[in-house]
């Protein structure tokens, strides 16, 4: 339908969007007399001078009404007082809306704004109101469309340069030109101008950053970093898009991580090189979480998740730490997700509302897992570390690559081997083998991150590890026994039986440690059922009051048995020269195997 009026005074929010020209152009508008307010001009030539895109683009609409008027088009005057310093640097308070809507009630012309305060403050001044409402979604197509199909990741316009484009999926794509001319710096301009008047107008749209020579817009699924001189040499457009959505179910991981995610992690953080599919998987878990009936909420900057609308997405770039912090204790979600934490104070927001109670999952950026563990080093304190972070995930070519798990306890660091340089040291395993990868501690004065390689055992060290095994089987029949280097070992026993082991004020250990000659770290043993495997060994029975004896035969002299009772694992047994492995009836084991031989329970040997 269109729209006549006789005297038409626009307001700097549609001069910005392109409207008057566009709405000219089409004919849903006629206009009798166009008139500009000098405070129009001048909140333009600010915002310009500022180095914001908007202030380039409104004055770019102004030109484009001007040629319209020169081709007899369209009648345009300039009216009204250039506004003092004052009123152009409170111009978001009102001030320059104010005197555009003076001049509207001294023509009686009629005022045309996409502010909706503006239109009502109009109306209620009795002022005609021509009032352009967001846009519920796209009404025509972009031009950035067309450096875009299903597979392109993110396209890279520059001055003087081909359009190139990431094409392919996150960790296997391929960077390739997608036209033949080179762009224009009047070209990259253009499509800017038409990216954030589509910003302004659209209720999927933000204009999230703005500064002198950059400016952050999220448009719709699209994430785009306009650059422009001086801030950067020419001028350059880098649009972002997401080219999939995945579920958690389509990753693929162990029910164990599976059960961590959904459950007990709460202090999560997802790192990843640039491109490799972090957000991807973020956007993965906060879906999983909303749909386990939990409050989520996003802290993002920009807001570029693509998520349900029963998850609140924050912008981290129109506020403050302050304000999320406050907002996030007060809406009290029961996981927070922050997208790309980068700064100083992300971090601590981060640290701060863990400590809080509220479960949390960072974006980081790194090259390997410890990276992003290390970010946190230096900002809070070291003990702290385990209590902010409990699950490290790092996403390699969009896959789950490593998950690691943090805590910490008191013990000699790896590599030293004096009993009085025990310390807490927060140890980082691997999640699924639940074996050290790193521990960090301090030294002196600094704080250091120390990988911590498995060393292949020697046939000494593995002789030892043997030795020891056999001595600690008197507490308990599951003993496993790591030698880490020539003066210290890591026993691993179930649960129940380290009080024992340890002894009271740990009397019994340093007996050992004196008895063995060695030092001695006691570990939990997460046990797992052993499955028989090699061949089933043949034996005849024999013993005595005290012992019972298993003849397995020359051929098994000097090598290594399991036991199993009923094809569940007991022990592994060294079998003598003769051929025999000999268990003491008086001890745990042996009362296990005589019980299992009691009740005619099977008693098998397994070996190489």
């Amino acid at each position: 339908m269109q729209k006549s009026v006789e005297k038409l005074i626009p307001d700097t929010s549609v001069i910005i969007q392109g409207l008057v020209s566009e709405q000219l152009a089409n004919g849903e508008l006629q206009v009798g007399e166009l008139i500009i307010h000098e405070a129009v001009l001048a909140e333009l030539e600010h915002q310009a001078n500022a180095g914001k895109a908007s202030g380039y683009i409104g004055i770019d609409e102004i030109k484009r009404l001007q040629e319209m008027s020169a081709k007899k088009r369209l009648s345009l005057r300039f009216s009204g007082q250039r506004p003092i310093a004052s009123e152009i640097r409170y111009a978001k308070l009102g001030e320059i809306d104010s005197i555009i809507r003076q001049l509207a009630y001294e023509e009686d012309a009629t005022l045309m704004t996409a502010d909706k305060v503006q239109a009502k403050v109009a109306e209620a001044r009795g002022i005609k109101v021509i009032y352009i409402p967001q846009k519920e979604y796209c009404p025509k197509p972009l031009k950035l469309d067309a450096f875009f199909d299903e597979t392109t990741m993110s396209a890279h316009l520059r001055d003087r340069v081909l359009p190139m484009a990431k094409k392919g999926t996150p960790g296997n794509w391929q960077f390739v030109a997608v036209g033949k001319e080179l762009m224009t710096a009047d070209e990259i301009k253009e499509i800017s101008r038409e990216i954030i008047e589509e910003a302004g107008c659209r209720t999927d749209g933000f204009l999230e950053i703005q500064r002198e020579g950059s400016t952050i817009v999220q448009l719709g699924l699209y994430r785009t970093v306009i650059l422009r001189p001086p801030f950067s040499d020419n001028w350059e457009i880098t649009a972002v898009r997401p080219v999939r959505k995945l579920a958690m179910k389509d990753y693929e991981m162990t029910e164990k991580l599976r059960d961590r995610l959904s459950k007990n992690a709460e202090g999560i953080l997802i790192a990843g090189a640039p491109g490799m599919g972090k957000s991807t998987f973020a956007q993965a878990l906060a879906e999983q979480y909303a749909e386990l009936g939990k409050v989520v909420k996003t802290v993002e900057a920009p807001r570029d998740l693509v998520l349900p609308d029963t998850i609140t997405q924050l912008s981290y770039s129109r506020s403050s730490p302050e304000e999320v912090h406050d907002v996030l204790l007060l809406s009290r979600p029961d996981y927070s997700l922050f997208d790309e934490m980068r700064n100083v104070p992300d971090f601590l927001l981060f640290a701060d509302m863990r400590l809080a109670g509220v479960g949390m999952v960072g974006v980081v950026h790194g090259t390997n897992p410890l990276d992003a563990i290390q970010r946190f080093i230096g900002k809070i304190d070291l003990g702290v570390i385990p209590h902010v972070i409990d699950t490290v995930v790092f996403i390699k070519h969009g896959k789950v690559d490593q998950v690691l798990c943090i805590n910490m306890i008191v013990k000699v660091p790896a590599g030293m081997t004096e009993a009085d340089l025990a310390r807490p040291v927060v140890v980082i395993n691997d999640f699924e083998t639940n074996k050290p990868v790193a521990e960090i501690y301090s030294y002196g004065e600094e704080t250091v991150v120390v990988p911590v390689r498995e060393e292949k055992a020697t046939g000494a060290k593995a002789l030892a590890a043997k030795q020891l095994e056999r001595t600690f089987q008197r507490y308990s029949e599951d003993v496993r026994v790591e030698i880490v280097n020539d003066n210290r070992a890591t026993v691993y026993v179930p649960e129940k039986y380290i009080p024992a082991i340890i002894g009271t004020q740990g009397k019994n250990i340093q007996a050992l440690e004196q008895q063995l000659g060695i030092g001695l770290d006691v570990r939990e043993l997460e046990t797992q059922p052993k499955k028989p495997t090699g061949k089933e060994i043949p034996y005849r029975m024999s013993g005595s009051s005290k012992h019972s004896e298993f003849l397995l035969g020359d051929n098994y002299s000097g090598k290594d048995v399991d036991i199993y009772v009923n094809n569940e694992y007991l022990a592994t047994f060294a079998v003598s020269k003769q051929g025999v492995v000999r268990i003491k009836k008086s001890n745990k084991l042996g009362k296990v195997v005589n019980d299992a031989l009691d009740h005619g329970e099977k008693v098998s040997f397994t070996g190489a």
